[in-house]
């Protein structure tokens, strides 16, 4: 058994996604770990060098997790042989853009979603990279969550019997910035500077549909700026221009070939009373299941109450008690982790991977319905897109 070195170039991870859920969660934790396991059993080691703008801000990142590495100068990074892969977190608006320079420069890439703020340019980068023979992928983090792992368990086990409709509710109050300091960046709710919500959390729902409950056919989606004005980070005042809160119907092709209908709520204007930040309730003939983030709760047909209607009665059921608890079968290490984990395996040996820039572009693809749609208040096909 050995040591692989692998040379890893991050870009835009001194933000909190990408230094967060990228750096020190799963890059810094798998160099800790000792690397990542091959068939062979050798060790995969990244060796990352950051790439930022601000330098006193990247070096102060790279000493306190240990990282030797770190620059200001992208093209320089680029040119080195040594790092094989690009990796990119930062706006989404340059995205393509750098893509393709690392494909020149012949490196494999990985990025954040979206891809690309609009479907054209997603679709030509993902023809860019597949046309390069070099390897690629698209963060799709919530297929690796405990709590949807468990749900698609349940789905890959019978479970649901026919698959009726699913109902995803995902967001929380974002604060303005003039009572309490904000807790997302401004950039998220300026248009023009690659915000909305639409945009952010649409290419999520599309992978989470796809993979787990039925490929999308059609979106009715209506979005809305609820908040107006907000703060920034230094506590001027702006004027929102990016959509805050959605509200989609989506019709799905079914595993079994049925129908099912989907509605997804994404709001950061609203005040959270369920069982977590996002849940998604599934209902079938034979059983129904709410999984979050990490936790999972199931009823079966048989163990599903008898409700009666009755408004000039207090309700009496117990309807939240009366739901399984999914168990915790197996160890569920961080869902970022455990793709950046699939992604260097399939760099260094071919192993399987499936979340690649095509599968990135299609989240694209529904984000541009879904903004048809409520530009032209219609419903939207979502016609399979050819990379």
């Amino acid at each position: 058994m050995s040591t692989r070195r692998i040379g890893l170039i991050m870009h835009g991870v001194t933000g909190r996604m990408g230094m967060n859920q990228h750096l020190i969660r799963s890059i810094v934790a798998i160099r800790r770990q000792g690397g990542v396991s091959l068939s062979n059993g050798d060790r995969l080691m990244p060796d990352p060098i950051l790439i930022g703008r601000n330098a006193d801000k990247i070096r102060a990142l790279a000493q306190a997790h240990g990282i030797e590495r770190w620059g200001t100068d992208l093209t320089a990074a680029l040119a080195n042989p040594e790092d094989t892969v690009f990796f990119d977190a930062g706006t989404t608006q340059m995205r393509p853009t750098l893509l393709a320079q690392a494909l020149r420069a012949g490196k494999h890439v990985y990025c954040e979603k979206p891809i690309a703020t609009n479907l054209g340019e997603a679709v030509e980068i993902a023809r860019v990279a597949q046309a390069s023979g070099l390897k690629h992928g698209a963060v799709q983090d919530k297929l690796f969550l405990p709590g949807l792992r468990k749900l698609d368990m349940l789905r890959r086990a019978g479970f649901f019997g026919r698959m009726l409709s699913v109902r995803i509710e995902f967001g929380y109050w974002v604060f303005e910035g003039d009572l309490q300091p904000i807790q997302r960046p401004s950039w998220n709710y300026r248009a023009e500077d690659g915000g909305g919500i639409i945009l952010d959390m649409m290419c999520h729902w599309r992978y989470v549909l796809d993979n787990l409950f039925g490929e999308v056919q059609s979106v009715s989606c209506l979005g809305a700026t609820h908040i107006p004005q907000r703060w920034d980070e230094s506590g001027q005042a702006y004027v929102a221009t990016a959509d805050d809160a959605s509200y989609a119907t989506l019709q799905l092709k079914g595993h079994q070939g049925e129908p099912v209908v989907a509605q997804v709520n994404s709001s950061w204007t609203t005040r959270v009373r369920r069982d977590d930040l996002v849940t998604f309730h599934v209902d079938g003939t034979h059983g129904s299941a709410v999984a979050g983030l990490s936790d999972c709760r199931a009823q079966s047909r048989v163990n599903t109450p008898r409700p009666v209607w009755n408004p000039d009665v207090k309700q009496t059921i117990p309807f939240f008690d009366q739901w399984q608890e999914v168990p915790d079968t197996e160890p569920f290490d961080n869902g970022f982790k455990i793709q950046w984990e699939a992604f260097l395996r399939h760099v260094a040996e071919d192993a399987p991977y499936r979340w690649t820039l095509p599968e990135g572009a299609k989240g694209v693809q529904l984000v541009e319905a879904a903004l048809q749609s409520w530009q032209e208040r219609r419903w939207i096909d979502v016609a399979p897109l050819a990379i």
